[in-house]
Formats: structure tokens, C-alpha cells, sequence
């Protein structure tokens, strides 16, 4: 018995020359191909107005409600047997997305072939109708913006960064702007290093120089490139792994062996309810992809110790006149955990083999450690022993970045030590551990804590 195919919306007639026929809005150029600029245009006209599709004020997780998702809806009916792979297939029609941002928005359910979830590698033909909910496509105008930024090291190929814990590295959905690509825009356009630009690879997705990312709320060292040989260069290596990075977290509870390999691989949440689109997880399916992280314990905690001697405050950072950080959004669930005596907690060195989305984060949940204040895998909020919350995001932050010159070939190695939030709790843990705090040299570890730590007191061995 053959299967019913659903129903297939109105559209204009069938091209007898054409592979497809599609519609949406008046979304499509001839051929086929998606116009990002029409709809970039209609989202924004959207939001201006206030009408329903706008997403307001939505985080990263892209909570655009159902009159939003409507007006990215693009639909394609197939004509011939084209006998490709559906990623493929798509990589010819949404051009400003790469072949791997589209295999993400499949397994993430974005796509549907008559009616239902495929997998990238799903063979479509004649007679398929694919409908896809389009990502809203980032203006390839980088607006300068006089945001701060902490230079580490900048020559003719790139530019090495300390990363603070609440910006994003480029347009995304509805980020457009406040992004550490504006940043650098007006670095160039106003900075010493005036003259200067970023790469022109990535361009087309509105990233030029990015080599590689952070998340929002994650701080720490970043590189970009601004040449495009150093680009490719930069990309091979870390495509290849031959790039050395090393992240610091504390995590709540007692890391027993010093030394822990976390070899699982990650996937997208099953579930694609809001609240749980952005999650990753640990699956053991074909969506899940080789994950090998490194964990190493640096340093243990255990409230309820006698008092320390008092700790220098790090300094503050500075900032551009008339502009402040973007707020960061409190915790819900779970709650604010007041500490008390007896409660472990414990700094972690981390060094990734691999790089999956959120592979931290949900390999330390996975084994029961959550990162402090990362409420999206388990791990609550810190407060003092007064009640005042340190942080209030997750206290991850990439420490150390090791590569070679892209064209010089010289060995380089960038540290950013903690700062803000992320100090302060370190700095709250081992006073409030007292003498029961115990610095930890765990076979394989790089991180000079004295150099990343410089402004909370000497650790003890």
C-alpha cells in the first residue's frame, strides 16, 4: 500500500526545465535559490512593526513564536529524480548556509521531507515535498560598535583576543548587532591598528575571520584571522586537531581521579520543545558524534573550613563610554544554591580533542559534575555566604590557545587569565574552604594556575 503524501500548499505552476518548483513569500530568485535579502528584509519590517512574528528579546535558543516561524517557512516540490543527499540538495538552495549549519537545522527538525524528519543523508526524488523553516539570515553589514575589547596580540594575519563572558562572536538569528565582529569593525575603523580588516572568508555567512567560536556566556582567549591565507591555514589546524586548547571550570562536587578521559559522543536533545532545541546530550545513535574531552583537577574545595587570609579583588574592567554589557539573564531552573559547610566543589582543567557544541558542558553534567551557574545542564548558581550571587552564568572559560603562525610558522600560545565573576568565585571557594582547600598537579596539565589566577592568593600544594 502506498503511503498518502500530505497535502501540498498552493504555489506557482511547474517549470517542465526546472528540478523544482518553490514558493514562500516571494522568498525565491529564479532557479531556486532562497533570497537571504528578501527575507532578511521581511523579518525586519516585521519586528519594526511589532507585529506578531517578532521575537523580541530572545536569547541564542531562537524562541521566535509560530507567526515567526511561519514567514521562514520555505517549501520545494521536486520535479525529477535528482537522486542527491538532501543536505546536499539544500546546500544548492540555501546558499547562505554552510552544508554543515544545514545538517544541524535537520537533525535539530527543521526540515521535513512529506511530513516527516529526515536525516541528512536522506535520498530525495521526484514527486518529494520538502519544507524547510529557514534560520533568519544575518545582515552581511558589520556595524562598527565601540565595545571593549582585550587585545592579547595583534599582527598583519591576526588578531588573539580575551573574550568576556557576555557577547557573541558574530550575527546570528536575531543578534544582529552588540557582536565582538562589530567590536572589531570599529577596532580597525578607530583603533591603533586603524587600516586593518578581518578576512574576507566567511563572508558570505556574515563571519568573516572567524576562525572558531565560543559561546555567549563562555569567556576567555579567541583568535581571528585577517588575511585570508592565514584563514585557511588557521581552519586546517584546527580542523586537524592540532591546535592546543585548554578551558578552566568549577564544577559542583568532588572530582575523585585527578586525571578523567570523557569519551561519549554528543547529539542533539531528542526533544525539540522549546527549552530544549539548543540542549545537546550524550546519545549513543547515529546522531551522536565522537566527543573526547580531558579532565583534569587542578584544584578541590570543601566549604566549611577555617577562614583564609583576605584575597585581592581583581580590578574592574574597563569599558567604552556610553556602553555596558548586555544584561545577563537569571537563572529559573534550578534555583540559586546557597552553599554550606560540607559542600564540595572542585577547578578543573579541560582539554579537548574534539569540538562538538556544548561538548564540555554536557560531558561534566553527563558524569554528575555541572558546571557552576549553568543552569541549562544541571548546574546552579553560587552565592556567598552572605547571599550574594558571584555568577550567574557557566563558570567556563577558555584559558589557554596554542597554535602555529599561519605564516610564519612560529609557535604561539596565548593565556587569559580569569577576571570578574569567574575570579570572584574561586577566590569565595578558597576562602570559605579555609585550609581544606588543596591545590592538585594532575599528570598532563598546562595551565600556569599563577598566571591565570593573578589576583586571588598563592595556591598550596
Amino acid at each position: 500500500m502506498t503511503a498518502k503524501r500530505p497535502d501540498v500548499p498552493k504555489g506557482p505552476p511547474a517549470d517542465p526545465g526546472a528540478d523544482d518548483v518553490a514558493w514562500s513569500e516571494g522568498f525565491i530568485l529564479p532557479g531556486g535559490k532562497v533570497d537571504a535579502d528578501a527575507m532578511h528584509r521581511a523579518l525586519e519590517a516585521s519586528r519594526a512593526t511589532g507585529d506578531p512574528g517578532n521575537p523580541g528579546a530572545a536569547d541564542e535558543a531562537d524562541e521566535a513564536d509560530e507567526a515567526d516561524v511561519a514567514l521562514r517557512r520555505v517549501s520545494f516540490r521536486l520535479q525529477r529524480d535528482l537522486q542527491k543527499r538532501l543536505d546536499k540538495y539544500l546546500t544548492d538552495r540555501i546558499t547562505f548556509l554552510s552544508r554543515t549549519q544545514l545538517q544541524k537545522l535537520i537533525d535539530e527538525g527543521g526540515v521535513l521531507v512529506n511530513g516527516r524528519a529526515p536525516k541528512a543523508s536522506t535520498r530525495v526524488g521526484a514527486g518529494d515535498l520538502i519544507e524547510v523553516v529557514v534560520p533568519p539570515p544575518p545582515s552581511k553589514d558589520i556595524v562598527p560598535e565601540n565595545i571593549p575589547l582585550d587585545v592579547l596580540y595583534e599582527d598583519d594575519a591576526l588578531i588573539v583576543l580575551s573574550k568576556q563572558p557576555d557577547i557573541i562572536v558574530h550575527p546570528a538569528r536575531s543578534h544582529l548587532t552588540g557582536t565582538m565582529l562589530s567590536a572589531l569593525a570599529w577596532h580597525f575603523k578607530h583603533g591603533p591598528s586603524t587600516g586593518g580588516r578581518l578576512s574576507g572568508v566567511g563572508s558570505e555567512f556574515a563571519r568573516p575571520g572567524v576562525v572558531h567560536r565560543l559561546d555567549r556566556h563562555t569567556s576567555g582567549v579567541i583568535v581571528f584571522a585577517k588575511m585570508d591565507e592565514a584563514h585557511w591555514k588557521l581552519g586546517h589546524q584546527f580542523e586537524h586537531r592540532k591546535v592546543d586548547k585548554r578551558y578552566l571550570a568549577v564544577v559542583r562536587g568532588r572530582v575523585e581521579h585527578d586525571v578523567e578521559t570523557i569519551d561519549f559522543p554528543v547529539g542533539p536533545h531528542p526533544s525539540r520543545e522549546k527549552g530544549y532545541r539548543e540542549k545537546y546530550v550524550v546519545r549513543h545513535d547515529e546522531l551522536g558524534k565522537h566527543a573526547l574531552t580531558i579532565c583534569r583537577v587542578r584544584e578541590r574545595y570543601r566549604l566549611g573550613g577555617a577562614p583564609s587570609a583576605p584575597l585581592a579583588p581583581a580590578p574592574p574592567t574597563e569599558t567604552a563610554p556610553g556602553w555596558k554589557p548586555a544584561p545577563l539573564a537569571a537563572p529559573t531552573v534550578p534555583p540559586v544554591k546557597l552553599p554550606g559547610d560540607g559542600d564540595d566543589y572542585t577547578l578543573v582543567e579541560l582539554e579537548l580533542r574534539t569540538g562538538r557544541t556544548h561538548q564540555i558542558r554536557v560531558h561534566l553534567s553527563y558524569l554528575g559534575y555541572p558546571i557552576v551557574g549553568d543552569d541549562m545542564y544541571g548546574g546552579a548558581s553560587y552565592a556567598d555566604e552572605t547571599g550574594l550571587v558571584l555568577i550567574i552564568r557557566q563558570a567556563l572559560h577558555a584559558t589557554i590557545l596554542g597554535f602555529t603562525h599561519p605564516i610564519s610558522g612560529t609557535p604561539m600560545r596565548f593565556t587569559a587569565p580569569l577576571r570578574g565573576d569567574m575570579a570572584d568565585l574561586v577566590a569565595s571557594l578558597r576562602a570559605r574552604s579555609g585550609a581544606a582547600w588543596l591545590r592538585v598537579d594532575a599528570p598532563g596539565a598546562t595551565v600556569d594556575l599563577e598566571q591565570a589566577l593573578p589576583h586571588t592568593d598563592h595556591g598550596r600544594a
